[in-house]
């Protein structure tokens, strides 16, 4: 019989890099039996004594970890220094001492493009634009976004000394900053037209759930009648949170997930604890290639009852648990230690190596928000499952999503556009933010602004101050792209992260293709009703040469 358990084990799920992953964590001791190391010791005394070359003893240790945990074939099992292992902690618990600013490289300087509230950024009146050229005297420029976090993050409390250039102040700004907790907001919503809420959730750290919740019972509080949750890019985070949101829509006892291990303390049924908060109300989960592990715990639990629509294209694939060890000198490993399946009893572990993960996640096209689009092989065979009501969903190499819909991609004018403009100096994105910043100083327009012919004219002219080589007639071509842009970078420039993520979502094939679903769809149940016919016309225009997904 199958242990059960809640989902208050201490068990974490995250990523590391966008070709590993996310990952499952139990968190615990190191345990075991001591092996054998005579022979490991001769070896290194041999080297350290007689190798051509002098290596450090320490080095020597190192490559004997690194050969030992490459040999075992999973990427997942990993020793992590110190530093990694505090990282790790940021991920999981969404808050770290910083100043409170999101930041991009762009024209070579770290630039802010979002100010968070209640943060030292808005203290010090940090302003989206401002290019961040000194931190502590030293200049910033060609600074990667990774060196500028891990110098501007630090211990609550602390000062850090920063100089800014800012659009339409002819001097640099020096500006002294203390350090303070900064908590980053997981969910954000809003309500589409037609009544449809929309929910993005980043991550699952510890403070998901309650802004989840928050967030869902306002749209609905205020009319929502159909729900779209958004995890694209969610890369996972903690397990209780992945736990506790699936819940929120499954009936008390349902399955969420098991675990299986040669372990016996970590076989475990985790099972529904609560009714469905959001009884009636239809929801669609929105997914990609970048969905992993939390993320695929709630899409297939979602899937496997019936309870959701899933809409997107296949998710990363990551079906295994790692077990968290804390070793000597503050440093730690992941261990695989056990593999999950979703309810129906699917393993939607994606088999791949280093090599082929990054083969397959190179950009296939190019999304028109300029984010790279790959789309994953689906394996030749898969195990079919069934779902509560029947129908046939598959194991193996992600999540499939009920309706396959691809992102819209740039055109061929639009790449020829991006692709000259950039190898002359002036990026698209970077150029029209930098006009969007001095456009919102300059000029007053609501949220539900349309982007007029005049900033097409004035857009022109930045990139031709910039440098861009393009004719003319390329860019009248590209004016869905360019249009794109303007909105995109006005909202967030003017108005910030919601209005920027609503201009986002109205322009975005896979959530236009929920939006279309919802409309139809008064129950869960309609809506798999719905998203079946959807998928049999799709099917039936894509045999007969119709286009299918959402490129164009």
């Amino acid at each position: 019989m199958r242990a059960k358990r809640s989902w208050t084990t201490g068990v974490l799920v995250g990523v590391i890099a966008l070709t590993t992953g996310g990952w499952l964590i139990n968190q615990g001791g190191a345990t075991g039996a001591a092996e054998s190391r005579r022979l490991l010791e001769e070896v290194h005394r041999l080297v350290a004594n007689h190798f051509v070359d002098e290596i450090s003893p320490d080095e020597l240790y190192r490559m004997a970890i690194d050969g030992m945990l490459d040999n075992l074939g999973d990427p997942y099992t990993i020793y992590l220094e110190p530093e990694d292992s505090e990282q790790l902690r940021l991920t999981t618990t969404g808050n770290y001492g910083g100043l409170g600013v999101r930041i991009e490289v762009k024209d070579g300087w770290i630039t802010v493009v979002q100010v968070l509230p209640n943060s030292p950024a808005v203290r010090e009146g940090l302003e989206v634009g401002d290019r961040i050229i000194e931190v502590e005297g030293e200049s910033a420029e060609e600074w990667s976004v990774d060196k500028a976090v891990n110098t501007l993050r630090g211990e609550r409390g602390e000062p850090v000394n920063i100089t800014i250039a800012r659009v339409g102040v002819g001097r640099p700004l020096a500006i002294r900053m203390v350090r303070d907790v900064i908590q980053v907001r997981q969910a954000q919503g809003f309500i589409l037209d037609d009544g449809i809420g929309y929910v993005v959730l980043r991550g699952f750290s510890r403070q998901a759930k309650e802004e989840l919740v928050e967030t869902l019972d306002r749209l609905v509080g205020n009319g929502a009648r159909g729900l779209i949750l958004d995890l694209r890019r969610n890369p996972g985070g903690l397990l209780p949170a992945g736990i506790e949101i699936t819940d929120l829509f499954l009936d008390q006892g349902q399955e969420i997930a098991e675990t299986r291990s040669r372990l016996p303390d970590q076989n475990h049924v985790f099972q529904a604890s609560s009714g469905d908060r959001y009884t009636d109300v239809p929801l669609v989960v929105v997914v990609d290639g970048l969905s992993a592990s939390a993320s695929e715990i709630v899409a297939g639990a979602l899937q496997d009852h019936d309870r959701a629509v899933l809409v997107g294209t296949t998710t990363f694939g990551k079906g295994s648990v790692q077990t968290l060890y804390h070793l000597s000198g503050n440093n730690s490993m992941k261990v695989t230690t056990a593999r999950w399946y979703t309810p129906a009893g699917r393993s939607i572990s994606r088999d791949f190596d280093r090599e082929s993960a990054l083969r397959e996640l190179a950009a296939s096209a190019v999304a028109i928000s300029g984010e790279p689009v790959a789309a994953p092989s689906e394996p030749e065979e898969r195990e079919e499952f069934l779902t509560e009501s029947g129908r046939t969903v598959y194991g193996g190499g992600g999540i499939t999503p009920d309706l396959v819909v691809y992102r819209d991609t740039l055109s061929t004018d639009e790449q020829e556009l991006r692709r000259l403009a950039t190898g002359s100096g002036a990026i698209p994105r970077n150029t029209v933010f930098r006009w969007a910043v001095e456009y919102a100083q300059e000029h007053d327009f609501g949220e539900g602004f349309s982007v007029t012919q005049a900033m097409r004219e004035e857009v022109w002219s930045a990139l031709l101050a910039a440098g861009a080589e393009v004719e003319r007639e390329l860019f009248d071509g590209s004016q869905t792209y360019v249009d794109w842009l303007i909105a995109d970078e006005l909202a967030g420039a003017e108005f910030g992260e919601v209005p920027q993520l609503k201009s986002r979502a109205q322009r975005d094939a896979q959530v236009r293709m929920a939006v279309e679903l919802l409309r139809e769809a008064d129950s869960p149940e309609a809506l798999l009703a719905v998203a079946a016919r959807a998928a049999e016309e799709r099917a039936a225009e894509g045999a007969s040469g119709g286009a299918s997904g959402g490129g164009r």
